[in-house]
């Protein structure tokens, strides 16, 4: 029942036709609560419904669902009022609601759920799940974003960056493969480790942008520094990687000497828009979405003028999928992303990405969906982060560690329907087109241990 609609005044007048002030119900105590949430249940399926387990320790629905979600008070119902994104997450993150078994399926089947009740079982619904225990105030801590100054802006984008990087190189360290890359993994067998697809994708972001040795290549939003590392060690690049986290920087810096490299490649604390010189390869790996749907525009024509003729751009991104256009985290209700993850960032279609790589005056010379791809990468992150979930707690605590693992639960559940997806465009400029057909691109065989080349 996670996304009835937007909030609770425009549930109740739209399903029951009168404000919310104005519905009747007979208000039951902690001890009748059961009954009702099991009246809820067998209103929104019954046996077949989601599975629960009560605070009494009543489990509702199949017994042999791989998840189950736990209602761990009588006020957990209430708890998700008003019904959105962001409540809902918050139940979770506060205690109200947990999750046993598969994450990902639990959301899944929340949402669908949700989009599947119509109007007739919301009617009766609704006053039922008024009559339940309201849920008491929950503090709010440092979990949550709170940026000053205007969007976009240089000083905030720093904030919001380091807002979700700075949580912890030891924190990401824990779900993370062993280079600490934080995007997509280009995987070809669902059953691979996480390491051999991490590779193969660095390996296919260098072979797209045809890198040969003495190129300078630019990576914006470097992270940890993995793909300016293999660039240089296997590709023989000189390169730049910029990021606006102090934490990356630190780490990535010596991941770099520890790699023997600084002499080829340099890390930044710096901003896209204060970077000058030429380079002929720029890499946006996990940028796009931080640079949000009405800053596109500018944020490609500005790498452009950092490209030397025949330079190429690879940018890998999340977009929305295909039932959705852009989504602007700055604008309209916050969501529990824009809240506790990524503040200020923005997503938009394949299309968009397309047009505006295009617009900026490069040829677009690929494009491949890896959608699939990137929920089994985020099932494995969270995998390793259950995995470790006792360190996860003790590094950041048990609120925070709660946000990431909904985050990746959710995250992974909407690629695997196709609400989200992930894209790499490759835009070309002057004559730098490249070989015919694809065969140059395509990753080779990387087997464990290997180099990726």
């Amino acid at each position: 029942m996670t996304k009835l609609v937007d909030d609770a005044r425009a549930w109740a007048f739209n399903v029951l036709g009168t404000p919310l002030r104005t519905v009747r119900v007979r208000p039951v105590d902690r001890a009748g609560a059961a009954s009702v949430v099991r009246r809820i249940h067998e209103l929104t399926g019954g046996a077949d419904g989601l599975p629960l387990r009560l605070w009494d320790q009543t489990t509702l629905g199949p017994a042999d669902a791989p998840f189950r979600l736990v209602l761990t008070g009588p006020d957990a119902v209430r708890a998700l009022l008003p019904p959105s994104d962001l409540r809902a997450g918050e139940a979770y993150v506060d205690g109200h609601i947990d999750i046993e078994g598969d994450a990902v399926a639990a959301m899944a089947a929340a949402t669908a759920l949700g989009e599947s009740l119509g109007a007739a079982a919301l009617a009766r619904v609704v006053p039922e799940v008024l009559r339940l225990p309201a849920a008491g105030a929950d503090a709010e801590g440092e979990e949550r974003a709170r940026l000053r100054g205007r969007p976009h802006s240089p000083a905030r984008d720093r904030q919001a960056v380091q807002f979700h990087y700075d949580v912890g190189n030891d924190f990401f360290g824990l779900f993370l493969d062993e280079a600490m890359v934080y995007s997509c993994a280009y995987v070809l067998d669902a059953d691979e480790d996480l390491e051999t697809a991490q590779r193969r994708k660095l390996d296919v972001v260098c072979r797209k942008l045809r890198l040969q040795p003495g190129d300078r290549l630019l990576d914006v939003g470097c992270g940890w520094g993995s793909l300016v590392i293999h660039a240089a060690r296997e590709y023989g690049v000189s390169a730049v990687g910029i990021t606006l986290s102090g934490r990356q920087l630190e780490l990535g810096r010596a991941l770099v000497a520890d790699a023997g490299l600084s002499d080829l490649v340099e890390l930044r604390l710096q901003d896209y828009r204060d970077v000058t010189g030429r380079f002929d390869a720029i890499a946006s790996i996990g940028m796009f979405e931080h640079v949000g749907p009405s800053n596109l525009s500018s944020y490609f024509t500005t790498l452009r003028a950092l490209l030397a003729d025949g330079g190429r751009i690879l940018n890998h991104g999340i977009t929305t999928g295909r039932r959705m256009s852009d989504t602007d985290y700055t604008a309209g209700p916050p969501s529990f992303v824009s809240t506790y993850v990524f503040p200020d960032g923005g997503l938009s279609p394949a299309w968009r990405a397309v047009q505006e790589v295009e617009a900026a005056g490069f040829e677009v010379r690929d494009v491949e969906q890896l959608r699939p791809a990137y929920a089994i990468t985020l099932r494995a992150w969270l995998r390793r982060l259950e995995a470790r979930w006792d360190e996860a707690v003790a590094l950041v605590g048990e609120r925070r560690a709660r946000v990431w693992r909904i985050y990746l639960a959710g995250s992974a559940a909407l690629f695997e329907r196709g609400d989200l997806g992930v894209v790499q465009v490759l835009g070309t400029t002057g004559d730098a087109y490249g070989p015919l057909g694809r065969d140059w691109m395509l990753p080779g065989d990387v087997r464990p241990g290997d180099t990726a080349r």
